[in-house]
């Protein structure tokens, strides 16, 4: 039984919801918004563009951080596709 809950408007699913999500967005380029803890528990909310996904973590563009990163899977909590930023994720994007 898939457990699913509310976290603002993202949603918090199985692993291969998650996986879909992912694939959707590395696919098209489209922004994902997550919350994620790092390894010493601190949560942020990040918005990222999916370039490579590995068995246990994706390979994104950071806008938060406004650079590559790795995210474990394991760690990311909710995900979603975002609307935000639009304009920036777009041209961002583009460049990848």
């Amino acid at each position: 039984m898939k457990k699913e809950h509310a976290f603002g408007k993202l949603k918090i699913k199985g692993a291969n919801s998650m996986r879909q999500l992912l694939q959707e967005s590395y696919s098209s380029k489209r922004p994902v918004e997550i919350i994620y803890m790092d390894d010493k528990g601190c949560l942020t909310q990040r918005f990222i563009i999916v370039y490579k996904i590995c068995p246990e973590s994706i390979k994104a563009w950071c806008l938060l951080r406004n650079e590559k990163r790795t995210f474990k899977m394991e760690n990311i909590l909710s995900y979603g596709f975002s609307d935000k930023r639009k304009k920036s994720f777009r041209q961002k994007a583009s460049s990848l």
